[in-house]
């Protein structure tokens, strides 16, 4: 009878041993199944591929035509825990893209009707009034793709500009024609139009003009544009933009260039410039909307 005792008595040791064993195995695979999945995780999360340092941002937020709200650095640096950003500049962690949203609003920049969430270059943070002329020359390189974008009542997409090189006059300059303030017309327009690229550039109405005529914004008209053969659709795409003293070159996917290098072009070596980039919606229609995104952004002088 003893030895019966002795033996069962064994016998649940063995099986209390067996049993906690088990259940600490399993423990064990549930708290690496999590961290697992906890690494998984980090390692879908991605950030886009920009340095903001030398960027503001310009969001259709403010009251009425001309009070857009912008944000220069360094407030741009912490875009992610800036509640007025939110709306209009956000992460897409799970695709490492830096998302633009626009949509039509009352607050617009001047000399425009048109909305934007927009990046504007500034050689010097927080100082608009350094830039740079094509004798010094140039390079934007950036990976995009169009997120969404609404359709107008012939259900063709909206345009979206998304990115530029806009001209400036100096104080000088100014002056010199009494114009109110520095702005001079984009060089360059890169639009996303029903899924391609298309690119619009300024040309003097007369090359006869002389070098005061020209800082005067009616001297130049919109050339014919140039539509690249690819179709990005909503795929992601290259761009590059380089500028030369005289010549302007733009590329879409290292495949296809549209080069400048005419009058036009060398004479627009008179002006300062800055390049911009993000989401310049080009319509007013109401309940229309663009998410534009924006993998990698670099620029170099």
């Amino acid at each position: 009878m003893k030895k019966l005792r002795k033996d069962l008595l064994v016998f649940a040791v063995l099986i209390f041993l067996s049993v906690n064993a088990t259940s600490q195995k399993k423990k064990s695979s549930v708290a690496e199944s999590k961290t697992k999945i906890e690494k998984r995780k980090k390692k879908k999360l991605r950030l886009p591929d920009i340095d903001l340092s030398h960027w503001k941002v310009t969001i259709p937020e403010g009251k009425g035509k001309g009070g857009a709200v912008s944000v220069e650095p360094p407030e741009i640096l912490d875009y992610a825990m800036n509640e007025t950003l939110k709306p209009f500049m956000y992460n897409d962690s799970v695709s490492g893209a830096l998302v633009f949203h626009a949509y039509p609003t009352e607050a617009t920049t001047a000399n425009t009707k048109y909305s934007r969430s927009e990046l504007r270059e500034q050689m010097v943070p927080g100082d608009d009034n350094v830039n740079w002329t094509f004798a010094q020359g140039g390079v934007l390189k950036a990976k995009m793709a169009m997120d969404e974008v609404s359709r107008d009542k012939n259900g063709k997409y909206h345009k979206v500009i998304i990115l530029q090189i806009h001209g400036r006059l100096t104080n000088e300059q100014r002056d010199l024609i009494g114009q109110k303030d520095n702005n001079a017309p984009p060089i360059l327009k890169i639009y996303w139009d029903k899924g391609k690229i298309r690119v619009k550039t300024k040309v003097l109405k007369s090359l006869a003009a002389t070098q005061e005529g020209i800082l005067h914004e009616e001297a130049w008209g919109d050339d014919k544009g140039h539509t690249f053969e690819e179709e990005v659709g909503f795929g992601k795409f290259y761009i590059e933009v380089k500028v030369t003293d005289g010549k302007m070159v733009v590329s879409l996917n290292k495949n296809e260039f549209a080069v400048y290098d005419d009058a036009s072009i060398r004479r627009w070596g008179v002006f300062e410039n800055y390049f911009k980039a993000g989401n310049y919606f080009q319509t007013r229609d109401e309940g229309a909307f663009a998410k534009v995104k924006i993998y990698e952004l670099q620029v170099e002088h």
